[in-house]
């Protein structure tokens, strides 16, 4: 057995299963360049840090269920507000999520909220961040569920993996009661520990038409503004999915 079939079983019983696919390409790199063995290793080593790397960035892609035309490479910028542009290449860092700040996004119908949300959780997903992009509805079926089957507790410890949770279109919920309770739960459970980016048609004085009673509206947007960044997208914007159907008419004709 060579010594290269021995440094590959090495590998293997070390679980480096990228460094043992590339490890005859290094060697023979570093023979033909006369490399150290420390840079030998080093390069075997820093293969191996990186294919991990993008494993696990993989699977985080998979579990975030974001929408995959929704990037910042897809998204026109330009037609954002000047504020919101300034601020998108911070929040794509993710140092909010380490602080525990929310991300509230508001604006009409078809302004390009959703995008916006879903292309941060792009660039999160990228760092190696973990994130679940969910419209609200489905969120709060899947709450009501673990309700009625006595399991939200533990529901709640699993969405708690999330560093960052996507609430898409929190406007549009129909709120019932069992609703009202288990969203409220969920923010308060992730209030000033986990970030929660949210998108919605409805400002805040128009909240008392998800929560219904005012002291829930009041304790709801307390917990979510606390530690939060708004993003405001203008009464002055066209709509995205207008513009796109009128390009595609004209096309037409």
């Amino acid at each position: 057995m060579s010594q290269r079939d021995i440094l590959r079983i090495h590998l293997k019983a070390l679980s480096m299963p990228t460094a043992v696919s590339v490890v005859d390409q290094v060697l023979e790199a570093g023979e033909r360049e006369n490399w150290s063995l420390e840079t030998v290793i080093r390069e075997i080593l820093e293969r191996e840090i990186e294919g991990r790397r993008q494993h696990r960035v993989e699977r985080l892609a998979k579990t975030a269920a974001l929408p995959a035309g929704k990037t910042l490479a897809s998204l026109d910028t330009k037609r954002l507000p000047l504020r919101i542009q300034r601020q998108l290449p911070q929040l794509c860092t993710g140092e909010f999520a380490d602080r525990a700040d929310n991300i509230l996004i508001f604006g009409l119908p078809g302004r390009g909220k959703t995008h916006v949300a879903a292309a941060v959780g792009h660039e999160l997903v990228s760092r190696g961040r973990s994130v679940l992009f969910v419209p609200t509805f489905r969120m709060l079926d899947r709450l009501l569920r673990a309700k009625r089957d006595l399991e939200l507790e533990r529901e709640l410890r699993r969405l708690d993996r999330f560093e960052v949770l996507i609430l898409d279109d929190i406007g549009y919920v129909q709120q019932t009661r069992e609703e009202v309770e288990v969203l409220f739960t969920l923010l308060s459970e992730r209030y000033e520990r986990r970030s929660v980016i949210i998108t919605s048609n409805l400002v805040f004085s128009e909240w008392d038409r998800i929560f219904k009673d005012p002291m829930t509206t009041v304790a709801a947007i307390d917990r979510v503004v606390h530690h939060s960044i708004i993003l405001e997208f203008g009464q002055d914007m066209t709509s995205v999915r207008a513009e796109h159907a009128a390009k595609r008419n004209k096309e037409a004709a």
